[in-house]
């Protein structure tokens, strides 16, 4: 009695783990589908695959400049990720290998400014970009993510399982602080640099309304600019619009399977 039970327990969480999964999938493949199909079929809801994909691609190329705003978004993330990463790597590492009386309040500060939406300081920061040139510039768009909170947090609670008797003996050696940072800390943080990158890039690769604000030439438009701005019409070309969210879609899933180890055991390690 006790053997079935445990076997209906089992076949249950499996069944529900299955529709879960199912449901987690259908949107990408909804997603997928509908860039084969028309507009048409997009609105009527059809879920097979299409023969219009090549004729979505053609209207692509022949109507928006869709490579250009993927270069823009691939230029632009990478740098801000990779200017991120060490500027916010540094101070986490510094708020937690220094001993300082101060560096909690500060620390305190650098978290409650979290709790302020960006909505708020978004008119200051526009004007201050305006007066010192830097709209439509990839400095523009990249400056008021390359120090966040959040990822100074992030490194310094993994920085917390550090050994600090590698760092005593790296100075004892005569290896200065930034080759400690360089040499030791670095290799030895992978996984949190991994899963800060991902978080990193993911956010600046989805950022939509300081782009949108920073960035007012065509030429410097991003992917999700250049989406938003195909449902801006009288018609919406839905077969055109799917196709362009599948091409955004494709470096955050590369990204994320080829970093998925290290991600995983960044964050487990932020959590310790």
């Amino acid at each position: 009695m006790i053997k079935h039970k445990f076997h209906f327990i089992t076949f249950t969480e499996y069944l529900f783990l299955i529709i879960v999964c199912l449901l987690s999938v259908f949107p990408f493949y909804w997603m997928v589908i509908s860039a084969t199909n028309s507009s048409t079929d997009v609105i009527a809801g059809r879920l097979v695959a299409g023969t219009h994909l090549v004729e979505n691609i053609k209207t692509m190329l022949s109507t928006i400049h869709a490579g250009r705003a993927l270069w823009n978004s691939l230029r632009v993330s990478t740098i801000g990720t990779l200017a991120s990463m060490f500027v916010c790597s540094l101070a986490g590492y510094g708020f937690q290998v220094f001993r300082d009386k101060q560096k909690d309040r500060l620390m305190n500060i650098l978290l409650l400014s979290m709790m302020i939406p960006f909505s708020s300081i978004m008119v200051p920061m526009f004007r201050m970009f305006s007066k010192v040139h830097l709209l439509n510039t990839t400095a523009g768009f990249i400056l008021p993510t390359v120090s966040t909170a959040f990822l100074i947090f992030f490194f310094r609670q993994n920085s917390i399982a550090f050994p600090v008797e590698i760092i005593q003996a790296a100075r004892v050696d005569g290896l200065s602080e930034f080759g400690i940072y360089s040499k030791v800390y670095v290799p030895v943080m992978a996984p949190t640099f991994a899963a800060a990158a991902i978080v990193t890039f993911m956010a600046s690769w989805n950022n939509y309304l300081w782009p949108l604000i920073v960035m007012q030439s065509q030429n410097m438009q991003t992917m999700p600019l250049l989406i938003s701005g195909l449902t801006a019409g009288y018609t919406t070309d839905y077969g055109l619009l799917m196709l362009c969210v599948s091409i955004m879609t494709i470096p955050m899933i590369v990204l994320f399977f080829t970093q998925q180890k290290r991600f995983v055991a960044g964050v487990l390690g932020a959590v310790k």
